[in-house]
Order: structure tokens, then C-alpha cells, then sequence
């Protein structure tokens, strides 16, 4: 009462497939998973910019220090 028992579930996928097919199921799927992935990496790409820009900065600092520390 009020949840879906597994059974729902399968008379839900079944009536999914009976619409779409399963070509169209599984074109879908791919596109999702490439989706997933190309977002991933712009992900990643992004944090390694802002480590190697962090990494830039802290090394303007570190030699802008040790430049006044000369003067």
C-alpha cells in the first residue's frame, strides 16, 4: 500500500519497452553514458586548471616574498 512493490516495476519496464523498443532504450542509454563521460571529463579538466593556476600563484608568491625579503 502506497510503495511500489517489484512487480509495478516490471509491469513499468515492460510498458517502457512496448513503447520505445529496445534499439531506441539502448540509443538512449549510450547517449547518457557519453553524456556522463564527456561531463566528467570537462569536470577534471577544470580542477587540473586550477591546480596548475594554484600552483602558478603560489609560486608568484613564494618568489615575490623572497624578492622583498632581499630588498
Amino acid at each position: 500500500m502506497g510503495g511500489l512493490s517489484i512487480w509495478h516495476l516490471v509491469i513499468i519496464l515492460l510498458i517502457v519497452v512496448a513503447l520505445f523498443g529496445t534499439t531506441k532504450l539502448r540509443n538512449v542509454g549510450s547517449d547518457l553514458g557519453s553524456a556522463i563521460k564527456s561531463f566528467r571529463s570537462a569536470v577534471k579538466e577544470e580542477e587540473e586548471k586550477k591546480e596548475s593556476l594554484g600552483h602558478t600563484i603560489d609560486a608568484e608568491v613564494k618568489s615575490s616574498e623572497h624578492e622583498s625579503v632581499k630588498r
